[in-house]
């Protein structure tokens, strides 16, 4: 692995639990990872530690082998070889794009120092750009200035912190996929910060869900979202609830019982007998939840979010549990209108009981 943390905690003084405690993770060369979490999860202060930032008070940061970050071993910031882009972007206002750019390469003679600013530029669809100056630049052009300035002295590692938390939705989303072109292209190794789902989902090869400090699952986003390895990751990563479930022997196998009848012939079911009493919550994700007329359970609409294409409902069962589903926007019921709802899963995850 290119980046290891392995089982490294970041103590600040004062506190009464580390900022952040047994993270372990590796990054491949050429990859893009992304921590993800809600606001003081920890997500940050990791990435500072990789950086060089913060101390470490446990555990250590290996970069291609090389051990920057221990308790007894802290290698300053300017000697790792780490680029950095912020959320400000922190672009120098009275520089041009060039001399922005320019700025981690004074190292290099002026002729090889113009030529490399040309290429990152280039890289990053700016070509042509170094005369003009950030109050000239739309916010996503600011962002891939920022960009260019990491990328230009060739660090080993590029380190994101929430890069789009400035810039309207729609241009995050878009951005974000650019990135990832922008990163691959450069065969950059990358480790990026986001609160942003979509973000992370668009970005990273591999993705870490972090929470109170610790980090909770680190994973591509299919398995966060198919195979979540905790119940925060499961409440976290997309849209669901959880369910009372029970899972029972039959003649034809294990079934899952639950609020909207029987499920079978699932993947990743558990046996019966493997929680005490055969209880537990299921996890029902919107996507697992279809609208049908026809269908015996019938669910009242609580809330509703139009999406465009669809609607994303919360529902509300004769049993009083809450399940969520996506329906196409021509399907536009009224709130506390009942629909009819069938479950239509093909793997489950499940949990002990909430307490249990």
């Amino acid at each position: 692995m290119f980046l290891q943390i392995d089982q490294v905690d970041v103590r600040y003084p004062g506190q009464p639990r580390p900022a952040v405690q047994g993270a372990a993770l590796g990054l491949r060369a050429g990859d893009i990872g992304v921590l993800i979490g809600p606001s003081g999860c920890g997500k940050t202060t990791l990435l500072r530690a990789v950086a060089g930032l913060e101390r470490v008070s446990a555990g250590a940061i290996r970069l291609a082998g090389e051990t920057v970050s221990s308790p007894r071993l802290h290698l300053p910031p300017e000697q790792r070889r780490v680029g950095m882009v912020f959320q400000d972007y922190a672009l120098f206002p009275h520089l041009d794009v060039g001399r922005n750019v320019a700025f981690g390469l004074r190292h290099l003679p002026a002729a090889e120092r113009t030529q490399r600013v040309a290429e990152v530029l280039r890289l990053v669809d700016l070509a042509g750009s170094e005369r003009r100056f950030p109050h000239e630049l739309s916010g996503g052009q600011q962002q891939r200035v920022a960009l260019a300035r990491a990328m230009a002295p060739n660090p080993r590692l590029l380190l994101l912190d929430e890069p789009f938390s400035n810039l309207d939705v729609d241009l995050r989303e878009r951005l974000a996929q650019e990135l990832r072109g922008i990163l691959k292209a450069a065969q950059a190794t990358a480790l990026f910060v986001t609160h942003d789902q979509l973000e992370a989902f668009a970005i990273g090869d591999a993705i870490g869900v972090m929470h109170e400090g610790r980090l909770q699952q680190w994973d591509d986003a299919y398995s966060l979202y198919h195979r979540p390895a905790t119940r925060f990751v499961a409440e976290f990563i997309g849209h669901g609830v959880f369910v009372p479930a029970r899972i029972v022997a039959t003649e034809r196998g294990a079934q899952v019982e639950t609020p909207l009848g029987g499920l079978m012939n699932l993947t990743d079911c558990p046996l019966p007998g493997a929680y005490p009493q055969d209880a537990c919550d299921l996890l029902l994700r919107a996507d697992d939840i279809v609208h049908d007329d026809d269908a015996p359970v019938k669910a009242r609409i609580v809330r509703k979010a139009f999406r465009g294409s669809e609607f994303l409902y919360t529902l509300q069962l004769n049993s009083g549990e809450i399940v969520m589903a996506h329906v196409p926007s021509h399907h536009n019921h009224k709130l506390d209108e009942w629909i009819g709802i069938r479950p239509e899963v093909d793997h489950v995850v499940t949990f002990p009981p909430r307490g249990g």
